[in-house]
C-alpha cells in the first residue's frame, strides 16, 4: 500500500463540467469564472471574490492592488510583519514590490506565528501584517484583526492553506482586508492549478481586476471606474490604467471549481476526521509535538515534530523507513524563511530569533491527508515508526 502526499478528489462531476467547457469551444476567463466567483464570495461571506490562476498569483494580485489605493497605498519599503513559515510565494511578492521584511517565530504547538511576538514586533513603521494559517490550523487571525484596527495598518491573509477552517462561527479567508486562496491539486478544493482573491473592499476589488487582465479597464463595472474616464472610440478595449499581469483563470478551472465547492463541507469532515485519527494515535508519544488548536480545523495535511534534538543520521534512518514502506512525506509547508538561499534577495530583518521555526524546519515533516477515509494508510504508519528508536 502506498500511502500518498495527495488523492484525487474528483468525481464524474468534475469530468462532466471540463467536457461541457471544451465543447462550448470558449476556454478563456468568461461566464464559468463569474459564476464560480460570486459562489466563493458567498461561502465566505464576501462581497467580492477575483479568481486567478493559483494561490501564488493570488498572494502577488492583492499586494499589487494596495499600491494603488487612493489613500493609504503601501510604498516602496514600507516595513511589514511575516511568520517565519509559510510557502515561499507568500514572501516573493513581498520583495517584488520593494517591501521590507520582519520575520517573527511561530509557535510549534500550532506552527502560526506568535501572537505575543507579533504584537511587540509592531512599530510605528509597521504597514501590515501577513497572517497564514499553516496547514488548516487558524492562527490567531481575530487578534490580528483587533490590533490592526487600532494601529490602523493592513491585514493581509494567506488562506491558501486552511479553506474552511473557523475561529467560533468566523471562516479563516474573512479577517483581511484582503484574503487569498489556491485550488492546488492537494487543497481542499482543486480546479487543476487556480487561486481567488477575496475582499469587501470595492476599490481593491476594482483594482485587482484591472491588475489580473494586464491592466485595462475591459473588466471593471461599469458604474464606478476608479475615476478613469472610458475612452469612447474603436480602442476602448485597449485602454490601459494601471501596470497589469497576465493571472487570469480559464473556463475549465472555474467549472470544476464550481463542482469542488458542492462538496468542500463533506470534503473538510473527512479530513478532520483522518486528523482525529492521527491525533488520537499519537496523543501519548513523548516523541513528537503535534499541532493542536483551540478553534476548528480544516486539516490539510498530519504535520509532526521531533520532540528532542535528532542528529542527522537518526533522521535518514528514520525516513529512509518511511521510503521503504511507501510512505510520502514533505518538509512543514516551505519551511522556515531564513533556512532557504533565497533570503540573500530580501530586504528583511528578523525579530529577536526564529529558533522554533528552525526547530520545525529541521525536525519536522508531514505525511498526507485527504478528503478520503485514510484510515488504513494512517494506521499502518503508525504501526510502521511505533517502535523505531
Amino acid at each position: 500500500m502506498n500511502y500518498k502526499l495527495n488523492y484525487s478528489q474528483w468525481g464524474k462531476q468534475e469530468i462532466s463540467a471540463i467536457n461541457k467547457v471544451v465543447k462550448s469551444g470558449y476556454l478563456t476567463m468568461g461566464k464559468n469564472v463569474n459564476i464560480f466567483e460570486k459562489q466563493f464570495a458567498r461561502y465566505l461571506g464576501r462581497k467580492y471574490a477575483v479568481m486567478v490562476n493559483s494561490g501564488s498569483s493570488a498572494n502577488l494580485l492583492s499586494l499589487a492592488s494596495l499600491f494603488y489605493k487612493k489613500k493609504k497605498p503601501l510604498k516602496f519599503n514600507d516595513e511589514v510583519i511575516v511568520p517565519a513559515i509559510a510557502w515561499s510565494t507568500t514572501y516573493s511578492p513581498l520583495q517584488q514590490h520593494g517591501l521590507k521584511i520582519k520575520i517573527v517565530d511561530i509557535s510549534l504547538k500550532d506552527l502560526n506565528a506568535d501572537i505575543d511576538k507579533i504584537l511587540s514586533a509592531i512599530t510605528k513603521k509597521t504597514k501590515m501584517i501577513v497572517a497564514v494559517s499553516i496547514l488548516g490550523f487558524p492562527a490567531e487571525l481575530k487578534k490580528m484583526r483587533d490590533i490592526c484596527k487600532k494601529k490602523n495598518i493592513y491585514l493581509f491573509e494567506d488562506n491558501c492553506e486552511a479553506l474552511g477552517a473557523k475561529i467560533e462561527r468566523e471562516k479563516t479567508g474573512t479577517f483581511g482586508v484582503l484574503s487569498s486562496h489556491s485550488f492546488f491539486f492537494s487543497h481542499h478544493i482543486s480546479t487543476i492549478e487556480g487561486g481567488m482573491v477575496t475582499t469587501n473592499d470595492h476599490e481593491l476589488y476594482c483594482l485587482m481586476k484591472s491588475i489580473r487582465a494586464h491592466g485595462w479597464s475591459r473588466d471593471l463595472p461599469k458604474n464606478k471606474n476608479l475615476n478613469f474616464s472610458k475612452k469612447k472610440g474603436l480602442y476602448e478595449k485597449y485602454n490601459f490604467i494601471l501596470p497589469g499581469y497576465n493571472l487570469r483563470s480559464t473556463e475549465i478551472s472555474a467549472a470544476i471549481g464550481i463542482e469542488q465547492l458542492k462538496k468542500l463541507k463533506n470534503m473538510i469532515y473527512i479530513r478532520n476526521k483522518n486528523l482525529k485519527l492521527f491525533q488520537n494515535l499519537f496523543k501519548n508519544d513523548k516523541r513528537f509535538i503535534i499541532q493542536k488548536t483551540k478553534y476548528t480545523t480544516s486539516s490539510f495535511s498530519l504535520p509532526m515534530i521531533f520532540k528532542n534534538k535528532v542528529t542527522q543520521k537518526f533522521k535518514l534512518r528514520f525516513f529512509n523507513l518511511l521510503k521503504k514502506n511507501n510512505i510520502n512525506f514533505r518538509l512543514i509547508t516551505g519551511g522556515c524563511f531564513t533556512e532557504h538561499p533565497y533570503k540573500k534577495y530580501f530586504n528583511y530583518e528578523i525579530y529577536k530569533n526564529v529558533n522554533n521555526a528552525k526547530k520545525a524546519h529541521k525536525d519536522g515533516f508531514f505525511v498526507g491527508n485527504a478528503s478520503r477515509n485514510l484510515t488504513k494508510e494512517i494506521k499502518k504508519f503508525y504501526k510502521v515508526i511505533k517502535n523505531f528508536k
